[in-house]
């Protein structure tokens, strides 16, 4: 999916040769996420923290302009030096050339606090940049001028302290922290007023893979529900067979949900156990290689019970309409035996 999804926006004259070098990168699975918010929502944290945990490459305003040797850095620079806003093609160029790195490539990238305005987010699709998983954090604003106000920024790390609610324990960092500019209340209630009136356009683009996370509450609570997140994937739109296993213990309700789920939505409900019972009382070839391990109290062979489950997982209806299937496997010999064949659960 992602493959076609990059052939239809960057639409090469050698299509073939595209999809051997999209295949060689093997990167289909390199987190590309968005963190975006109001200010002092925790973006920087948010990122730095995924960074770490996903082994990717955060990209930031503050890393394109400072740490980055890019072609388009110093025509960027020359803005800001001059105090004139940095313009959203500048951004979009930057962005891209920095992508287009062989780290972000392999390793998937971090985008904190980009795009800001709909024009922004536009450019980057345009670019072929379309994140995987968005993440915006939001939280009232008297919480953020408030948490704005005793802001402290580690030059070292790039990591964010807080004078009352996250105050680092080591004298060494506590000395080097520095207050960030623009920390005023007015200045952070004009940056709120500007991200309130530009953000539902950006929304409307990402929704379909945009997550809300409230910040205003315990730092590890939001970044357990942003990792739970970035992690899921998101459903392809392509034609889906449901492949279903239910586990658990006797007595778990196995068979009731299996049925329940079979009753819904129309799919064939399997269980292992009456799968052998019907192969003996039909007399098939295989039921009668069944029958007298049933009758002296054997448990059935795995490679024997595995053709019979194939045979019936293979069956037109179950691969029309999908199957829910529960009593196998029991074991990690039997998992691996089912992950081998055709018929594993999706």
């Amino acid at each position: 999916q992602n493959m076609l999804e990059e052939l239809l926006i960057h639409k090469p004259d050698d299509p073939i040769q595209y999809m051997i070098n999209h295949l060689k990168q093997n990167n289909d699975d390199a987190p590309r996420i968005c963190v975006l918010g109001p200010p002092a929502s925790g973006k920087t944290t948010v990122a730095l923290w995924l960074c770490k945990h996903l082994d990717a490459i955060r990209i930031s305003q503050e890393t394109l302009l400072c740490k980055e040797i890019l072609a388009l850095t110093k025509e960027a620079k020359a803005y800001k030096e001059r105090k004139q806003k940095i313009p959203n093609a500048l951004w979009a160029n930057l962005i891209r050339e920095r992508l287009s790195n062989v780290d972000c490539i392999k390793q998937g990238w971090i985008l904190e606090g980009f795009p800001e305005n709909q024009e922004q987010a536009w450019m980057l699709q345009s670019s072929g940049i379309i994140p995987r998983h968005v993440v915006v954090l939001y939280a009232p604003d008297t919480v953020l001028i408030e948490r704005n106000s005793g802001k402290r920024l580690d030059p070292f790390t790039e990591e964010v302290y807080h004078t009352t609610f996250d105050w680092p324990s080591d004298p060494l960092v506590q000395q080097r922290l520095v207050k960030p500019e623009d920390l005023s209340e007015q200045e952070t209630s004009k940056k709120l007023l500007e991200y309130h009136r530009n953000f539902p356009e950006v929304f409307q683009i990402y929704q379909k893979n945009l997550k809300s996370i409230n910040a205003d509450q315990p730092c590890m609570d939001v970044l357990s529900q942003v990792l739970t997140y970035v992690q899921t994937r998101h459903r392809s739109a392509a034609p889906f067979t449901p492949r279903i296993l239910f586990c658990g213990p006797p007595g778990s309700g196995k068979s009731l949900q299996a049925a329940l789920i079979a009753q819904k939505y129309g799919v064939v409900n399997v269980c292992c156990g009456q799968l052998l019972k019907e192969a003996v009382a039909g007399k098939t070839k295989l039921g009668e290689l069944v029958k007298p391990y049933m009758d002296n109290g054997y448990p059935v062979p795995d490679k024997l019970v595995m053709e019979i489950l194939a045979e019936r997982l293979n069956a037109l209806d179950c691969m029309t309409s999908g199957w829910v299937l529960y009593g196998f496997p029991r074991d990690i010999e039997q998992g691996e035996q089912l992950q081998k064949s055709h018929t594993s659960p999706n």
